[in-house]
Protein backbone atom coordinates (compact mmCIF):
# COMPACT_ATOMS: atom_id res chain seq x y z
CA UNK A 1 0.00 0.00 0.00
CA UNK A 2 0.99 3.28 -0.79
CA UNK A 3 0.15 5.89 2.12
CA UNK A 4 -0.13 9.80 1.19
CA UNK A 5 -0.06 12.51 4.32
CA UNK A 6 -1.86 15.39 3.58
CA UNK A 7 -5.14 15.16 1.25
CA UNK A 8 -4.91 18.49 0.06
CA UNK A 9 -3.81 19.65 -3.46
CA UNK A 10 -0.65 17.97 -4.01
CA UNK A 11 -1.64 14.87 -1.63
CA UNK A 12 -4.61 14.37 -4.04
CA UNK A 13 -2.99 14.84 -7.77
CA UNK A 14 -0.37 12.23 -6.56
CA UNK A 15 -3.60 9.94 -5.72
CA UNK A 16 -5.02 10.25 -9.11
CA UNK A 17 -1.34 9.46 -11.02
CA UNK A 18 -0.62 6.51 -8.90
CA UNK A 19 -4.20 4.84 -9.18
CA UNK A 20 -4.61 5.71 -12.89
CA UNK A 21 -1.77 3.79 -12.83
CA UNK A 22 -3.00 1.35 -10.91
CA UNK A 23 0.68 1.50 -8.94
CA UNK A 24 -0.96 0.41 -5.86
CA UNK A 25 -3.80 0.54 -3.37
CA UNK A 26 -3.76 4.29 -2.27
CA UNK A 27 -4.55 5.31 1.57
CA UNK A 28 -5.05 9.33 2.26
CA UNK A 29 -4.49 10.55 5.51
CA UNK A 30 -5.08 14.09 6.88
CA UNK A 31 -5.70 15.46 10.16
CA UNK A 32 -8.86 17.03 8.72
CA UNK A 33 -12.03 15.57 9.57
CA UNK A 34 -14.11 14.12 6.46
CA UNK A 35 -11.47 15.49 4.16
CA UNK A 36 -9.30 12.36 3.06
CA UNK A 37 -12.66 10.04 3.60
CA UNK A 38 -14.10 12.41 1.06
CA UNK A 39 -11.22 12.59 -1.63
CA UNK A 40 -11.25 8.79 -0.91
CA UNK A 41 -14.64 8.61 -2.11
CA UNK A 42 -14.72 11.16 -4.78
CA UNK A 43 -11.86 9.37 -6.61
CA UNK A 44 -13.06 5.57 -5.83
CA UNK A 45 -16.04 6.82 -7.97
CA UNK A 46 -13.63 7.78 -10.77
CA UNK A 47 -11.55 4.61 -10.89
CA UNK A 48 -15.07 2.49 -10.84
CA UNK A 49 -15.31 4.84 -14.04
CA UNK A 50 -12.30 4.12 -15.71
CA UNK A 51 -12.41 0.22 -14.71
CA UNK A 52 -9.07 0.59 -12.34
CA UNK A 53 -8.91 -2.36 -10.08
CA UNK A 54 -6.96 -0.25 -7.39
CA UNK A 55 -8.62 0.89 -3.99
CA UNK A 56 -8.38 4.30 -2.30
CA UNK A 57 -9.18 4.63 1.58
CA UNK A 58 -9.47 7.74 4.04
CA UNK A 59 -8.39 8.13 7.47
CA UNK A 60 -7.95 10.41 10.04
CA UNK A 61 -5.54 7.98 12.20
CA UNK A 62 -2.16 7.21 11.63
CA UNK A 63 -1.91 3.76 13.06
CA UNK A 64 -3.48 3.20 9.56
CA UNK A 65 -0.80 3.37 7.50
CA UNK A 66 1.34 0.33 9.06
CA UNK A 67 2.29 -1.95 6.29
CA UNK A 68 2.76 0.88 3.72
CA UNK A 69 6.25 0.46 1.77
CA UNK A 70 5.71 3.65 0.34
CA UNK A 71 4.69 6.76 2.39
CA UNK A 72 4.00 10.04 0.49
CA UNK A 73 4.47 13.44 3.05
CA UNK A 74 2.62 16.28 1.27
CA UNK A 75 1.26 17.83 4.44
CA UNK A 76 2.60 21.68 5.77
CA UNK A 77 1.53 24.85 5.29
CA UNK A 78 1.39 25.85 1.26
CA UNK A 79 3.81 29.32 0.28
CA UNK A 80 1.35 31.97 -0.73
CA UNK A 81 1.60 34.74 -2.90
CA UNK A 82 5.03 37.09 -2.58
CA UNK A 83 6.42 34.39 -0.21
CA UNK A 84 9.46 32.38 -0.11
CA UNK A 85 9.66 28.78 0.03
CA UNK A 86 12.36 29.43 3.05
CA UNK A 87 10.00 31.46 5.07
CA UNK A 88 8.12 27.98 5.89
CA UNK A 89 11.01 27.14 7.76
CA UNK A 90 9.51 26.87 11.30
CA UNK A 91 5.48 26.05 10.91
CA UNK A 92 6.06 23.36 8.74
CA UNK A 93 9.41 22.27 10.96
CA UNK A 94 7.00 21.06 13.70
CA UNK A 95 4.10 19.05 11.27
CA UNK A 96 7.02 17.82 9.69
CA UNK A 97 8.78 16.16 13.12
CA UNK A 98 5.29 14.96 14.50
CA UNK A 99 4.60 13.34 10.95
CA UNK A 100 8.19 11.54 11.04
CA UNK A 101 7.91 10.24 14.75
CA UNK A 102 4.81 7.95 13.37
CA UNK A 103 6.11 7.27 10.40
CA UNK A 104 9.17 5.62 12.35
CA UNK A 105 6.45 4.25 14.57
CA UNK A 106 3.81 2.68 11.61
CA UNK A 107 5.57 2.26 9.25
CA UNK A 108 9.33 1.93 9.79
CA UNK A 109 10.32 0.15 6.53
CA UNK A 110 8.41 2.32 3.90
CA UNK A 111 10.59 4.57 1.64
CA UNK A 112 9.57 8.39 2.46
CA UNK A 113 8.91 11.17 -0.09
CA UNK A 114 8.29 14.36 0.94
CA UNK A 115 7.21 17.55 -0.61
CA UNK A 116 6.92 19.63 2.02
CA UNK A 117 8.81 23.30 1.84
CA UNK A 118 11.54 24.15 2.47
CA UNK A 119 11.75 21.25 0.84
CA UNK A 120 15.60 20.26 1.47
CA UNK A 121 15.48 21.55 5.12
CA UNK A 122 12.10 19.28 5.64
CA UNK A 123 13.79 16.26 4.69
CA UNK A 124 16.51 16.92 7.26
CA UNK A 125 13.89 17.43 9.50
CA UNK A 126 12.14 13.99 8.64
CA UNK A 127 15.53 12.49 8.28
CA UNK A 128 16.59 13.45 11.68
CA UNK A 129 13.92 12.64 13.45
CA UNK A 130 12.60 9.95 12.35
CA UNK A 131 15.79 8.20 12.43
CA UNK A 132 15.24 6.27 9.80
CA UNK A 133 18.62 5.22 7.45
CA UNK A 134 18.99 8.26 5.19
CA UNK A 135 18.40 6.09 2.07
CA UNK A 136 14.69 6.03 3.01
CA UNK A 137 14.01 9.45 3.14
CA UNK A 138 14.23 11.62 0.27
CA UNK A 139 12.77 14.72 -1.04
CA UNK A 140 10.62 15.63 -4.35
CA UNK A 141 12.14 18.06 -5.82
CA UNK A 142 14.66 17.66 -8.81
CA UNK A 143 12.19 15.80 -10.91
CA UNK A 144 9.89 19.05 -10.81
CA UNK A 145 12.69 21.26 -11.14
CA UNK A 146 14.01 19.54 -13.96
CA UNK A 147 10.93 18.99 -15.69
CA UNK A 148 10.32 22.70 -15.47
CA UNK A 149 13.31 22.91 -17.59
CA UNK A 150 12.73 20.55 -19.93
CA UNK A 151 9.12 22.13 -20.67
CA UNK A 152 11.05 25.78 -20.91
CA UNK A 153 13.69 24.10 -23.36
CA UNK A 154 11.35 22.27 -24.89
CA UNK A 155 8.95 24.83 -25.79
CA UNK A 156 12.00 27.24 -27.11
CA UNK A 157 13.33 24.80 -29.45
CA UNK A 158 9.67 23.14 -30.42
CA UNK A 159 10.28 20.10 -29.40
CA UNK A 160 9.11 17.08 -27.38
CA UNK A 161 10.28 17.29 -24.00
CA UNK A 162 10.14 14.03 -24.23
CA UNK A 163 14.08 14.57 -25.96
CA UNK A 164 14.91 16.75 -23.58
CA UNK A 165 17.58 16.19 -20.13
CA UNK A 166 17.34 18.76 -17.95
CA UNK A 167 19.52 18.15 -14.85
CA UNK A 168 18.93 20.91 -11.69
CA UNK A 169 21.01 19.88 -8.56
CA UNK A 170 21.49 22.38 -5.22
CA UNK A 171 18.39 23.73 -3.25
CA UNK A 172 14.87 23.27 -4.41
CA UNK A 173 14.35 27.39 -3.77
CA UNK A 174 15.73 30.81 -5.06
CA UNK A 175 19.05 29.13 -5.20
CA UNK A 176 18.85 26.04 -7.29
CA UNK A 177 21.46 25.81 -9.56
CA UNK A 178 20.06 24.36 -13.03
CA UNK A 179 23.22 23.48 -15.46
CA UNK A 180 22.70 23.45 -18.78
CA UNK A 181 26.28 22.31 -19.57
CA UNK A 182 25.08 18.58 -18.06
CA UNK A 183 21.51 19.36 -20.08
CA UNK A 184 21.24 17.35 -23.54
CA UNK A 185 18.92 17.72 -26.40
CA UNK A 186 18.35 13.97 -28.29
CA UNK A 187 21.62 13.12 -26.54
CA UNK A 188 23.58 16.65 -27.87
CA UNK A 189 24.53 19.32 -25.69
CA UNK A 190 21.73 22.41 -24.98
CA UNK A 191 24.60 24.72 -26.20
CA UNK A 192 24.22 22.93 -29.59
CA UNK A 193 20.55 24.73 -30.04
CA UNK A 194 20.19 27.66 -28.06
CA UNK A 195 22.42 30.65 -27.42
CA UNK A 196 23.44 32.10 -24.57
CA UNK A 197 20.44 34.71 -24.31
CA UNK A 198 17.94 32.18 -24.58
CA UNK A 199 20.28 29.69 -22.12
CA UNK A 200 19.95 32.35 -19.23
CA UNK A 201 15.94 32.64 -19.93
CA UNK A 202 15.58 29.25 -19.57
CA UNK A 203 17.72 29.46 -16.50
CA UNK A 204 15.59 32.53 -14.94
CA UNK A 205 12.25 30.66 -16.37
CA UNK A 206 12.96 27.58 -14.28
CA UNK A 207 13.65 29.21 -10.90
CA UNK A 208 10.97 31.48 -11.24
CA UNK A 209 8.54 28.75 -12.73
CA UNK A 210 6.59 27.99 -8.99
CA UNK A 211 6.21 31.44 -8.04
CA UNK A 212 4.84 32.42 -11.44
CA UNK A 213 2.26 29.38 -10.91
CA UNK A 214 0.83 31.41 -7.82
CA UNK A 215 0.68 34.60 -9.10
CA UNK A 216 -1.25 33.83 -11.85
CA UNK A 217 -3.68 31.07 -9.85
CA UNK A 218 -3.00 32.01 -6.38
CA UNK A 219 -1.86 29.26 -5.00
CA UNK A 220 1.29 26.61 -5.37
CA UNK A 221 1.53 23.67 -8.01
CA UNK A 222 -0.05 20.37 -7.42
CA UNK A 223 -0.18 18.78 -10.95
CA UNK A 224 3.39 18.85 -11.69
CA UNK A 225 4.22 17.64 -7.95
CA UNK A 226 1.55 14.84 -8.70
CA UNK A 227 3.17 13.85 -11.62
CA UNK A 228 6.42 13.21 -10.45
CA UNK A 229 5.99 11.50 -6.77
CA UNK A 230 3.56 8.98 -9.09
CA UNK A 231 6.95 8.60 -11.42
CA UNK A 232 9.34 8.21 -8.31
CA UNK A 233 6.98 5.98 -6.22
CA UNK A 234 6.90 3.63 -8.96
CA UNK A 235 10.57 3.23 -9.52
CA UNK A 236 10.89 2.49 -5.76
CA UNK A 237 7.18 -0.25 -6.03
CA UNK A 238 8.86 -1.77 -9.09
CA UNK A 239 12.53 -1.57 -8.79
CA UNK A 240 12.77 0.13 -11.83
CA UNK A 241 16.88 1.41 -10.88
CA UNK A 242 16.21 4.59 -12.86
CA UNK A 243 18.01 7.51 -12.32
CA UNK A 244 16.27 10.97 -10.42
CA UNK A 245 17.41 14.31 -8.97
CA UNK A 246 16.31 13.96 -5.57
CA UNK A 247 16.73 15.25 -2.36
CA UNK A 248 18.85 13.22 -0.46
CA UNK A 249 21.16 13.06 3.00
CA UNK A 250 24.69 13.29 2.21
CA UNK A 251 27.48 11.89 3.77
CA UNK A 252 30.67 12.04 1.72
CA UNK A 253 29.32 12.37 -1.73
CA UNK A 254 30.08 15.98 -2.97
CA UNK A 255 32.08 16.19 -0.15
CA UNK A 256 29.39 16.95 2.18
CA UNK A 257 28.04 15.90 5.23
CA UNK A 258 25.38 16.29 7.07
CA UNK A 259 23.05 17.88 4.63
CA UNK A 260 20.44 16.99 2.58
CA UNK A 261 20.80 18.88 -1.39
CA UNK A 262 19.28 17.44 -4.49
CA UNK A 263 21.53 15.39 -6.36
CA UNK A 264 20.92 12.56 -8.98
CA UNK A 265 20.10 9.13 -7.40
CA UNK A 266 19.04 5.94 -8.77
CA UNK A 267 15.76 4.55 -6.83
CA UNK A 268 14.82 1.25 -6.48
CA UNK A 269 13.04 -1.14 -4.08
CA UNK A 270 14.88 -0.28 -1.59
CA UNK A 271 14.97 3.46 -1.89
CA UNK A 272 18.09 5.72 -2.61
CA UNK A 273 20.57 2.78 -4.07
CA UNK A 274 22.93 4.93 -5.39
CA UNK A 275 24.27 8.62 -5.37
CA UNK A 276 25.20 9.44 -8.89
CA UNK A 277 28.23 12.30 -8.64
CA UNK A 278 28.64 14.47 -11.44
CA UNK A 279 31.87 16.00 -12.49
CA UNK A 280 31.62 19.69 -12.00
CA UNK A 281 33.37 22.36 -13.64
CA UNK A 282 35.22 25.17 -10.96
CA UNK A 283 32.37 27.66 -11.78
CA UNK A 284 29.83 24.93 -11.13
CA UNK A 285 30.89 23.65 -8.26
CA UNK A 286 30.84 27.68 -6.87
CA UNK A 287 27.59 27.68 -7.56
CA UNK A 288 26.44 24.43 -6.42
CA UNK A 289 27.96 25.44 -2.93
CA UNK A 290 26.22 28.63 -2.80
CA UNK A 291 23.15 26.59 -3.47
CA UNK A 292 23.92 24.56 -0.67
CA UNK A 293 24.84 27.33 1.87
CA UNK A 294 21.30 28.25 1.65
CA UNK A 295 19.97 25.18 2.41
CA UNK A 296 22.43 25.21 5.55
CA UNK A 297 21.12 28.92 6.32
CA UNK A 298 17.76 27.72 6.00
CA UNK A 299 18.62 24.90 7.66
CA UNK A 300 19.63 26.94 10.85
CA UNK A 301 16.40 28.38 11.49
CA UNK A 302 14.73 25.39 12.04
CA UNK A 303 14.26 24.96 16.39
CA UNK A 304 16.35 22.20 17.83
CA UNK A 305 14.05 20.35 19.39
CA UNK A 306 12.35 19.47 15.79
CA UNK A 307 15.30 17.73 15.23
CA UNK A 308 15.20 15.51 18.01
Amino acid sequence: MITIIGAGKVGTAAAIYITYEELDDVLLIDVIQGRPQGEALDLSHALSILGKSVRVYGSNDFRDMAGSDIVLVTAGFPRGPGMTREQLVEKNAEVVRDIAKKVAEYAPNASVILTTNPLDSMVYVFYKASKMPRYKVMGFSGVLDSGRMRYYIASRLKVSPAVVDAVVIGQHGEKMFPVPRLSRVAGAPLEKFLGSEDIKKVVEDTIKAGAKIIELRGYSSSYGPGAGLMLMAKAIKKDEKKMFLTSVCLDGEYGLHDICVNVPAILGRNGVEKIIEYDLTPEERKLFEESVKAIRENVAQVPPKYLE
